[in-house]
């Protein structure tokens, strides 16, 4: 692979480019207040253009800005025409290509496949702005508008669709989006470097098709090519052994019973004989590193995942222990007569590269031609602030490792900072309030591997799972340090935490949990357990529920301390794989016990190549190693089932209760159905003894507004928030289940503290 390049080396600048605008143009009128006849690189993107850090075509073309290039954006094109392809001319260079910051069919569509009635990213929240399957569509219609120029795919569509995957959208294997795109070059994961390098390159007059060397990169090349002789080919099935596997034979048989072939074994020439050499092991470990950097491992083919479910899997474990930049090689993958190459991971980007990505000159507001249209992806960032990328935590319903990796990339605390306070002062109707310090896990800024060797030689799929790396660092002072900064700003009233918290990394810094509630926690905080039960728990990588408690505790501590009523707010995934309707009653249960309403619930979705997919699809485990007899996965595949599942998590909705007593009652666990406390839901017809659950919902993890049948009013319901009880239910008796023939109630198991009647 070519050495990575610094992405803010000096490059001489164009004569005809004019001074930085306050926005890239996506319009002909503004290339000419420009004075540009045309455009070096043109960028289409499925989302509405914000000039912001946060949204990825501001990001690329502001970063090929600074670099010199003249860089033109089309926003949610009408792909049903080639025209609006044309709008700004024919690039100099190359067509960028991206969704946006989105999978377009996780935009489109719910995990119902319902299309979707808005779209968080257009004006409006208008829907059915951008195509299914987006970036095929966008590159097929900006070759046919100017033939001949290259085109270049990316994003997290791209990335996670860059060898055969399985699609839930159309139900099949499909092939690398290379194939149904055509785009010449996809850069995938964190592209700046990569796209530097690379527009560089032909900017230098170098043909699109002899670029093979930059990592982050896939591309198509003949079966069986390689960029050189001293290349050597890795069968997949020697990192993970799959499928049947062949008798050993007798070592004390005769090893050969054919004359003939004992004669032609007689006639072999004699082996060549190799002198020993003794190295030390830094010499035996800097020799395998530069064998790896000339080894690419085949990946079995699309003809034979597309039909075998265990090469499936075995294929995507494979491909996720293939994903360290520090010890990841090539890989390839047959489709047809052609190979899918794919370059290894592109490296982590240093601070001072991080600090220089997001110090651009963004204009941080969406383009002027919206107007006054409400886009709800930019009400949600606007006032908040990027501090880190990537996540270590490995969870295998999430797309965040296979795109932005597992090394987190932080900023530094001046980067930040001078963020906020230019929040504080150029954005529009700033109250003083920053909504978010955060990236795609809150409290991972500035945490790594202990040592930069083991970290390059680490295989593990998740730096936290099943039990914290003691070799990861896991001290929470830096981020302390942050945050009282930020707050201290003049002019900041208040800096909360939005992004998801991973609590088992919290509780290793009860100085961080107590800096985090006592400051940053506006009345309620977002936090993942994602399941109860251990069975699935193990399939989504994430800790049992005893991390989730141990976080509880401290959070009511605090709270208590700081003298605030603030309760935490759990997120919970249904019809996960390997959850059974017995773990999703469980939930049920749970929630029920520790008084969640729960509002916002999500079904799962299987995203192309997340491992919790690879298990929907296969109903093989890829997180050990895969075999005909590796552990089966069911997985709730059934509408109806699905629907169960997600009732469960909803288990006061009035609407839920039909397919919820349906469900018990194949269960065998009609004692769960009556009108107490005892039971999960009313018998039909009847309410629950706490009063009637068909009031308004607040929203998440509130109560419904009134009063409970003893008059005492309703509650927020969080963590351990209390709630009105009936007079028949004493305050001090527990869960019990009612005498019945039928099976005890699982709720007469939950040990849980008397609750108290309020004064």
């Amino acid at each position: 692979m070519s050495s990575p390049s610094n992405l803010f080396a000096t490059v001489a600048k164009r004569s005809s480019r004019a001074p930085t605008a306050p926005f890239l143009p996506m319009s002909r009128a503004e290339m000419d207040v420009l004075g540009w006849d045309t455009c070096d690189i043109i960028l289409i993107t499925g989302d509405a253009y914000i000039d912001h850090p946060s949204f990825g075509m501001a990001l690329v073309g502001r970063l090929l800005e600074a670099q010199g290039y003249r860089v033109g954006i089309i926003s949610q094109p009408d792909w049903t025409s080639v025209e609006p392809f044309r709008a700004l001319g024919k690039p100099n260079l190359y067509w960028g290509v991206t969704a946006g910051n989105m999978d377009s069919m996780v935009n489109r569509y719910t995990a119902d496949r319902k299309i979707r009635s808005d779209d968080a990213y257009t004006p409006e929240g208008a829907p059915n702005k951008r195509p299914d399957r987006a970036v095929t569509v966008y590159c097929q219609r900006a070759r046919e508008a100017f033939p001949g120029v290259p085109v270049i795919a990316g994003s997290i569509e791209a990335s996670l669709r860059r060898i055969a995957h399985y699609d839930y959208w159309s139900d099949k294997v499909r092939r690398s989006v290379l194939f149904e795109s055509k785009a010449d070059l996809l850069i995938f994961g964190n592209a700046e470097r990569a796209l530097v390098d690379f527009t560089r390159r032909i900017a230098a007059g170098e043909n699109v098709k002899t670029i093979r060397d930059l990592r982050g990169t896939a591309f198509l090349v003949p079966l069986g090519w390689l960029p050189d002789e001293e290349w050597s080919v890795h069968n997949s099935t020697r990192v993970d052994v799959p499928g049947r596997i062949d008798k050993q034979p007798n070592p004390y048989a005769m090893a050969l019973e054919d004359p003939k072939a004992c004669a032609l074994d007689n006639a072999a020439p004699e082996p060549e004989v190799k002198p020993i050499m003794i190295m030390t092991r830094e010499q035996r470990q800097a020799a395998a590193r530069e064998k790896a950097a000339k080894t690419v491992v085949r990946l079995p083919s699309f003809e034979t995942v597309s039909v075998d479910p265990v090469m499936y899997a075995h294929t995507s474990r494979v491909f996720h222990l293939e994903s360290n930049p520090g010890n990841a090689r090539a890989l390839v993958q047959a489709h047809g007569d052609r190979d899918v190459w794919l370059n290894p991971p592109p490296l982590p980007l240093a601070m001072d590269e991080m600090d220089n990505v997001y110090d651009m000159a963004y204009a941080r507001a969406p383009h002027p031609s919206y107007g006054k249209a409400h886009i709800p992806a930019w009400e949600m960032i606007r006032y908040s602030v990027n501090i880190m990328r990537g996540c270590f935590g490995g969870c295998t319903f999430c797309s965040i490792t296979e795109h932005e990796g597992r090394i987190i990339q932080s900023r530094s605390e001046p980067s930040i900072l001078r963020e906020i306070e230019l929040i504080r002062d150029t954005t529009k109707n700033f109250a003083g309030t920053i909504t978010d310090l955060g990236g795609p896990t809150a409290n991972m800024y500035r945490l790594a591997c202990k040592e930069k060797t083991i970290e390059e030689s680490c295989r593990r799929l998740s730096c936290v799972y099943p039990t914290i790396c003691s070799n990861l660092g896991t001290d929470h002072s830096k981020l302390i340090s942050l945050y009282r900064k930020a707050r201290a700003i003049p002019g900041i009233k208040k800096i909360l935490i939005g992004s998801g918290l991973r609590y088992d990394l919290a509780v290793r810094s009860p100085e961080y949990v107590k800096e985090l509630v006592t400051h940053h926690v506006g009345g309620l905080l977002k936090i993942a357990p994602e399941h109860t039960e251990a069975g699935t728990l193990s399939k989504m990588m994430k800790p049992g529920i005893g991390a989730y408690d141990e976080f509880k505790r401290m959070f009511d501590k605090y709270s208590l301390e700081a003298g605030k009523k603030q309760y935490l707010i759990p997120y919970f995934i249904a019809a996960h794989p390997g959850s059974t309707d017995e773990d999703m009653l469980n939930l049920a249960l749970w929630l029920k016990k520790n008084n969640f309403k729960l509002d916002q619930v999500q079904t799962f979705t299987p995203t192309p190549m997340a491992m919790a997919t690879t298990m929907y699809h296969s109903r093989r485990n890829p997180l050990a190693k895969v075999t005909e007899d590796s552990e089966i996965v069911e997985t709730a595949k059934s509408g109806k089932t699905r629907k169960l599942h997600k009732a469960f998590l909803r288990y006061y909705d009035p609407q839920n209760w039909p397919i919820l007593r349906e469900g018990l009652y194949r269960m065998g666990r009609g004692d769960l159905i009556g009108n107490t406390d005892r039971h999960l839901i009313p018998a039909v017809g009847g309410e629950m003894a706490t009063g009637s659950l068909r009031e308004e919902r607040r929203g998440p993890g509130m109560a419904p507004k009134g009063r409970a049948t003893d008059g005492t009013p309703k509650r927020a319901i969080g963590a351990g928030a209390p709630r009105g009880r009936n007079e028949r239910t004493p305050a001090t008796t527990p869960f019990m289940a009612p005498p019945s023939k039928v099976k005890p109630s699982i709720l007469s198991t939950i040990k849980a503290k008397p609750k108290t009647v309020r004064k």
